[in-house]
């Protein structure tokens, strides 16, 4: 390919899960691209452009494209850059089981997380409890999917998946440390747990998780200060 013909842009944030979903995908794709770190209480004039819909992070401008939705995103790297790991299979079932527990992550698992995050009280309790359930359905759901347990990932094999429960999962210990919950219980979520652990020893992922002491600050700001956490 020429010089200049794949010009690529990621407007991001160093602490949103969804920043991190795309910055694993081009990573494991090896395409280079330029970060934009946007300050989300300041927003770019070129962020609010590009996504003028949501006006949120992640926008993945390709050859001058905005293109916006962390999963989107991650289809559209995949159908691009087809040279490379494939982060989707080619085979359509498995692409479509991959696809229902990826929008299970995204929706039902992380809807309740952000309830957990943004509440208080018996709201909170509430909240607690559905993580906790969706937490069962996915663990006995990847047990289906993955029944010789979690394979080796590296940066040659790392799938949608992966990314999902990395960029989610990754800096579980932070979100202990602040919010006191064990979620990533390894005696309730064995796969999850033992999955988590060995993405979080590839360099590929502890090039782009967030720094531990930088999130934990973060998150106790948001905490105290009773602010939703901004996608």
């Amino acid at each position: 390919e020429m010089e200049g013909e794949n010009e690529v842009k990621l407007h991001g944030m160093w602490a949103s899960t969804y920043s991190k979903r795309v910055e694993l995908a081009l990573r494991v794709k090896g395409i280079p691209y330029e970060y934009i770190e946007e300050d989300l209480r300041n927003k770019s004039p070129l962020l609010l452009q590009y996504n003028s819909v949501y006006k949120k992070v992640p926008v993945l401008v390709h050859n001058g494209k905005p293109i916006t939705e962390s999963y989107i995103i991650l289809e559209y790297i995949d159908e691009t850059w087809q040279n490379g790991p494939r982060l989707l299979p080619q085979d359509p079932y498995q692409r479509a089981q991959i696809r229902f527990w990826a929008s299970f992550i995204q929706q039902q698992l992380f809807g309740s997380f952000y309830k957990l995050i943004s509440s208080n009280g018996e709201e909170q309790e509430k909240a607690v409890e559905e993580v906790f359930e969706k937490m069962n359905v996915l663990e006995k759901g990847m047990k289906e999917l993955l029944p010789e347990g979690v394979p080796e990932v590296d940066g040659n094999n790392f799938g949608v998946l992966d990314i999902l429960v990395t960029a989610t999962f990754g800096p579980y210990k932070a979100h202990e440390e602040v919010f006191g919950l064990k979620v990533l219980d390894p005696e309730k979520y064995p796969l999850l747990f033992s999955w988590v652990q060995k993405l979080n020893e590839i360099p590929l992922v502890k090039g782009v998780l967030p720094p531990h002491d930088k999130l934990v600050a973060l998150l106790q700001f948001i905490k105290q200060n009773d602010l939703k956490p901004s996608s």
